[in-house]
């Protein structure tokens, strides 16, 4: 046994990796405009320490907001700096404060435990013409709130007789159908840094619709299944696949209908994407690929066995060169890419989850930190 004492990052687990379909590592680094001036690094932080792994941020139709999904199970809303945050919804009946509320730890290993408990809220999109708030929580599937918030209403929680294991990120088409990912048949989301080691490809893109409450497969076969964002016209949607680096395109009407094409191969581990008001998409990205995780990635044997020593994965992690830090891209339909802005240092933050461009600012959320950071744009 290589690692009797499971010190290593895949002790005690049935890792079985297999090969990445990932762009050439020169391809993709040498093509992509760098931000020399780092000028994601200038951006405000707010609200540190009141909110715990804001992945998603959203605004409803009255501008009021941000919502934020926070790692203790609630959802929440800004309400001023005379209210301040207030618990809008939660996404099960067994919150409680006692059990779930961890403040600050809530973005630690003290909350593992408790999540598929408490709920794990992740994507939010608003119905701005009902006002209703619907969720992708990582264990409680698809659900929908009204515009008064309280306890959410579970939509999709199995597809064809299989669980949603890890329902991720969503969109609402304006014929009310949901799109949203499911990022795993085989790891739920505290386990979600296996799916990048072994390279799974089971997580899908699925369809809620509302008149027949039916769930239906829309892709199978994805490598981490991630984001995903409607088109200006919904002839299309995005999504991002995060172990494959990669920005992708399902077209939902016209002669395409039905098909898959890439949008852009992208420098790091992409996360959420949303569209501005010009039909543009920011994705936000963990950077940067190395050519060491290159090398991993097409040799499965490697990581078989690179994996299993009996090193802690942030020791393993730097061996290969990894120094994650945030770049958010913005990026037209066809993949051109519009701008680039990076916080190499890590001042802002140092992985991010999510970019929202709302009257000249950018909100960008983090899955893994305690605050929300703001950037005037453009």
């Amino acid at each position: 046994m290589m690692d009797p004492f499971k010190i290593g990052p895949v002790g005690g687990i049935e890792f079985r990796p297999v090969k990445h379909d990932i762009a050439p590592y020169k391809q993709v680094m040498g093509s992509w405009p760098r931000d020399n001036r780092s000028r994601l690094g200038v951006g405000k932080l707010e609200f540190v320490d009141e909110v715990f792994g804001p992945e998603s941020l959203e605004f409803d139709s009255l501008g009021r907001g941000p919502y934020t999904g926070l790692a203790d199970g609630r959802v929440v809303r800004w309400m001023g700096e005379d209210i301040g945050w207030e618990t809008f919804a939660i996404v099960t009946s067994n919150w409680s404060e006692n059990l779930c509320a961890k403040g600050v730890d809530s973005t630690t290993a003290k909350q593992w435990k408790h999540e598929k408990w408490c709920g794990r809220p992740l994507g939010l999109r608003f119905n701005k013409e009902s006002g209703d708030l619907y969720i992708a929580d990582a264990y409680y599937g698809l659900l929908v709130v009204g515009p008064a918030g309280g306890l959410a209403t579970p939509l999709a929680t199995r597809v064809e007789g299989k669980q949603i294991l890890f329902a991720n990120d969503l969109d609402i088409h304006k014929n009310g159908s949901i799109f949203f990912t499911d990022t795993s048949k085989k790891y739920n989301r505290v386990n979600h840094f296996f799916i990048l080691l072994e390279g799974e490809t089971t997580g899908r893109l699925l369809r809620y619709d509302p008149p027949t409450k039916t769930t239906h497969g829309v892709l199978d076969g994805l490598a981490f299944p991630n984001g995903v964002q409607l088109s200006m016209d919904q002839t299309f949607l995005l999504f991002t696949e995060t172990s494959n680096c990669r920005l992708m395109k399902y077209w939902l009407e016209g002669p395409r209908t039905g098909t898959v094409e890439l949008v852009a191969h992208l420098p790091g581990f992409p996360d959420n994407v949303r569209i501005n008001d010009k039909g543009h998409f920011w994705v936000a990205i963990d950077c940067c690929r190395t050519p060491a995780q290159e090398v991993l990635a097409h040799n499965p044997w490697m990581r078989s066995i690179y994996f299993r020593l009996p090193i802690k994965m942030s020791i393993l992690a730097r061996m290969m060169g990894m120094r994650m830090f945030t770049v958010i891209s913005l990026l037209n339909e066809k993949g051109e890419i519009m701008e680039v802005l990076e916080d190499r240092k890590g001042v802002v933050m140092k992985l991010v989850s999510e970019v929202r461009e709302v009257q000249g600012k950018l909100w960008i959320g983090t899955v893994a930190h305690n605050h929300i950071a703001t950037l005037h744009y453009p």
